[in-house]
This record gives C-alpha cells, sequence and structure tokens, in this order.
C-alpha cells in the first residue's frame, strides 16, 4: 500500500505539474483540496484521467463518495487497491 501511496504522489505532481512540490512534500493523510495541497475542482478532474490512463479505473466524478475518495492520496491509495482488478 505504501508503494502505492507514493506511486500516487508522484502521479498528482507529475498529473498537474506541481514542479515545486516533492513526493516527501505530500502528506498522505492531508487533505488534498482547500488547506491541504490546495487543489480544486479542474485538477480532480485532471488527476482523474490520469488514474484512469494508469491504472484503468474510472472515477465516476457524479459518484456521491467521489469527494471521500479524493479526500487524501491515502483515501485515494484505497479505491485504487479495492478497485484492481
Amino acid at each position: 500500500m505504501e508503494q502505492l501511496q507514493t506511486e500516487l504522489k508522484a502521479l498528482i505532481i507529475e498529473a498537474l505539474n506541481l514542479e515545486d512540490i516533492a513526493v516527501d512534500d505530500i502528506e498522505t493523510d492531508a487533505p488534498l483540496f482547500g488547506e491541504g495541497l490546495g487543489l480544486d475542482s479542474i485538477d480532480a478532474l485532471e488527476l482523474g484521467l490520469a488514474i484512469k490512463k494508469k491504472y484503468n479505473i474510472v472515477i465516476d466524478a457524479d459518484d456521491t463518495k467521489t469527494r471521500e475518495h479524493f479526500a487524501s492520496v491515502a483515501n485515494l491509495a484505497n479505491y485504487i487497491a479495492a478497485n484492481k482488478a
């Protein structure tokens, strides 16, 4: 799970062009939106596409739990791990 979390952090940095941020700067349990990493809805779309491309997992934007899945790297990793074939 730790490897997946690290992969996701790298994916976030790459997909969103966060050049000033290192993998170690992203806390696994910190919020990705708001006061945490400060991502916005456009970032969420970009990240969703990157996850689809890398893991072949579609995160439905209309799903009520999507916000929960995107809450932190830990949540995203859990969601991907649970949905990976």
